[in-house]
Formats: C-alpha cells, structure tokens, sequence
C-alpha cells in the first residue's frame, strides 16, 4: 500500500512536471513571436545604391523600422547577376535577421542565365512577400540618329555590331537578346553591377542602349538626357502615356515586367514570417509608402507567403521558357 502511495505521488510529480515544462514551452514560443524583433534586422539587396531595388529596399526598411521598433538595415551586394547577395541570405541562419529584397534576377531568372548558381531559388529560400513590380523602358540618348524602335532596327541592320547596349539585371539582358533574336539584329552585349552604372555610361556615349528601370531612367528623361523610346510593359504605362510599348512597335505581342519580394532562409520561423509579412502588407498600405513607390516607378502587388510561394515557383519557369526563347546560354 505504501508502495502505491509513493508511485502515485512520483506519477503526479512527473504529470505536474510535465505540465510545467510544456507551459514554460508554451510561453517561451509566445514570448518569440511577441518579442521579434529583438534586435536589427539586416535587409540584403542584389543591387547597387541608387537602383531601383535599393530604392524599394530603403523605403521598406524605413517603414519596417517604424511599425516594429527595430533597425532595418539595407545592405547592397550587388555582383555576379545578383548570386552573391542571394547566396548569403540562403547561408545566414534562419533566425529572422538576415533577409534578402530581390528581384526576378535571382530567383526567376538565375537559373537560366547561369551553369553555376549557388543555391537553390526554391528549396533554399522562405518566401515572406511580394512587394511589386518595376516597369522599364529602352533608353537612348537626344542626339542619335535613330529615337524609335524602328529606327534603331534600321540602323542596327545597316551598321551590324555598332551598337551596343548595356546589362544591369536579367530583364535588360533578356529583353536585349530577344529583340536581336526577333528583328535579326547583331548590337553587343555589355555587362554591368547595376543599372546607375548603366545609365552613366550611356549619358558619356560608352554604350548606345539602355533598358532602364523607372527609378533609374526617369529622372534623366525628365532631365533632358535620355529619350525614352518603349516601355517593357503589357499596355502603355501612366507614368509614360505617351510612349508606346514594344508591343506596339518592333515585338508584337511581347512584354516583360520585373517583380520583387523578401525572402528569408530556408525554414524560416512561422512566428517571424507572420510578423514580417503582416508588417510589410500594413506599410505597403500607407499613403507614405505608396507614393514613394508610384515616383520610382514600382507598382504595388502585395502576396502573402503561400501566394507569394506559388507566384516563384511559377515565375522561375516562365522566365526559364523566355530566356530559351531569346536564345540565351547559361554562362
């Protein structure tokens, strides 16, 4: 009987024990989700200062510092077609403090432009949200000869491999390559970081074309310095009515639009994934937020992670069928 009594009591020792442990568990996992985050947070782009994912990237990281209590510290790692950036983000710990604002250069397109890419877009990756869009359009300077579509093919015939234009992000390279595939053009490729970089070589005449993201093309059209000749975009963008799309002029059917989106680590905590993605809906939702977007040419589309998810995914083989299509090898 004595015996019983003592295994009872051991049991109910165990039980309440147990009960405990759990509930501390309990509360140490509400304490995380209430406390993230605890410290700076670290925001990796794939761009240079002044691109248009770096603008998008501040005007988060601002917001986001604002709403949580927290720095959000945007860092460019630009290079390699944006590998590098991405590469650190799939190698950080999946704790909630290093992300990654990218673009389809990564995660669409990577894998189609490149043999060796470092991670897997996919696999390696939490998607948190979808941020928006980035229109472009092609870029030349006042004083060429040729201030259409048309008229650059037609110069680009008579004078093969004269032109040239250059590549700051996967968009530009595709778009590129498909319009010498589709008009039977020979203008040479060259490579750049970043499109700023971009832009100041063909304001100095070092290259002939660009296709320049608004936040990066706009203020020198509005300057004088560039002329845009197309957007990239399904119909005629609001901020450039009066310019036509490739659509409409030497590429019947053909359009392009860039995203971007966050993404952490693999496995990412749920508790900060919900924190994340519900603080960068509640920002892409002010006012402030918004207009800042509109001037730099970024529409908003806000996803959350499991429609977010699914539009990578179908993205990465969309992009892939495009880059074929232009008759791109990896490289």
């Amino acid at each position: 009987m004595g015996q019983m009594k003592a295994m009872m009591k051991t049991r109910h020792r165990v039980a309440a024990g147990a009960l405990l442990i759990a509930a501390a568990l309990g509360l140490a996992r509400s304490a995380s989700a209430d406390s993230y985050p605890a410290r700076s947070v670290t925001i990796l782009t794939p761009f240079a200062a002044g691109s248009v994912t770096d603008a998008a990237a501040r005007v988060l990281a601002q917001a986001l510092t604002e709403q949580l209590g927290q720095p959000f510290i945007v860092e460019n790692r630009p290079g390699a077609g944006g590998l590098l950036s991405a590469a650190a983000v799939a190698r950080a710990p999946n704790d909630g403090y290093t992300l990654l604002l990218t673009t389809n250069s990564t995660h669409s397109a990577a894998n189609g432009l490149f043999k060796n890419v470092p991670y897997d877009p996919i696999k390696d990756f939490t998607p948190v949200a979808r941020i928006g869009s980035f229109a472009s359009f092609v870029a030349v300077t006042p004083d060429k000869p040729y201030q259409s579509m048309q008229a650059i093919v037609a110069y680009a015939k008579a004078n093969p491999g004269k032109l040239s234009y250059g590549v700051g992000n996967s968009t530009s390279q595709i778009v590129g390559e498909a319009l010498k595939k589709r008009t039977g053009t020979d203008i040479v490729r060259v490579p750049y970081r970043s499109n700023p970089a971009v832009m100041t070589d063909l304001i100095a005449n070092q290259i002939q074309i660009m296709i320049a993201d608004f936040n990066t093309g706009i203020p020198q059209l509005k300057a004088g310095k560039v002329n845009a000749l197309a957007v990239l975009t399904r119909d005629r963008h609001p901020l450039l009515p009066d310019v036509p799309t490739l659509s409409e002029t030497v590429m019947p059917g053909y359009h392009i639009l860039a995203w971007a989106g966050v993404f952490g680590p693999a496995n990412l905590p749920p508790e900060a994934v919900k924190v994340l993605a519900g603080a960068i809906e509640k920002a892409l939702n002010t006012p402030t937020v918004r207009q800042r977007f509109a001037s730099s040419g970024t529409d908003i589309y806000w996803s959350g992670p499991k429609e977010f998810d699914a539009f990578v995914k179908s993205e990465l083989v969309s992009w892939t069928a495009m880059i074929k299509e232009a008759g791109i090898e990896p490289e």
